[in-house]
């Protein structure tokens, strides 16, 4: 594969291991934690199956509780272009990253989707840039569906160990992999 110019990273699951965060909210709400969906699911659609309010999990929700992956902190420090596009809310979002000290050329949330799952189309167009130039590095099944809709390379980051490769997945063990492939 030739190298590529800009990455474009999936936020929870891939740049930070946020799981317990995403979990608090639902078991400070009183959802059993067996009966709380899988992390990945679009936040109100998981609100819904818990019976909750996405107000009310948004006022439980702790983003100083989210923490970079091992190594994501030195790949960040290396990449000279690099861009998110996540399902989390924005306001969340962006207080993650600015709680990490990261800028991103551009950061793509929840409300920026119209209500659909994420995708990639206007923020390759805000770029200028073409599935050719880009990757999205992500850790779940819609990441990837992420993807292959805008016919881009999908690199799963496979430092997180509930990521689970499927054919045709580029898997990258570590974040340090990417910086080698750039």
């Amino acid at each position: 594969m030739d190298p590529v110019k800009v990455p474009i990273f999936d936020l929870d699951g891939t740049l930070v291991d946020s799981d317990e965060a995403l979990l608090a909210p639902f078991l400070a709400l009183g959802i059993e934690r067996d009966a709380i969906p899988p992390p990945g699911m679009l936040l109100e659609e998981a609100c819904s199956l818990c019976g909750v309010t996405v107000a009310d999990y948004l006022a439980a929700y702790d983003p100083s509780l989210v923490r970079p992956f091992s190594g994501v902190a030195k790949l960040i420090e290396g990449l000279v272009r690099w861009n998110v596009c996540s399902n989390k809310r924005r306001a969340v979002g962006r207080l993650e990253l600015e709680l990490l000290g990261w800028e991103p050329e551009r950061a793509l949330f929840a409300e920026d989707f119209g209500g659909r799952p994420k995708h990639l189309d206007s923020l390759l167009n805000d770029l200028g840039l073409d599935a050719t130039d880009v990757v999205f590095v992500g850790d779940t099944d819609h990441d990837r569906a992420c993807a292959d809709a805008a016919g881009v390379p999908f690199f799963l980051a496979g430092w997180n160990p509930r990521a689970e490769a499927k054919a045709g997945d580029i898997r990258l063990s570590c974040p340090a992999d990417l910086l080698e492939r750039l």
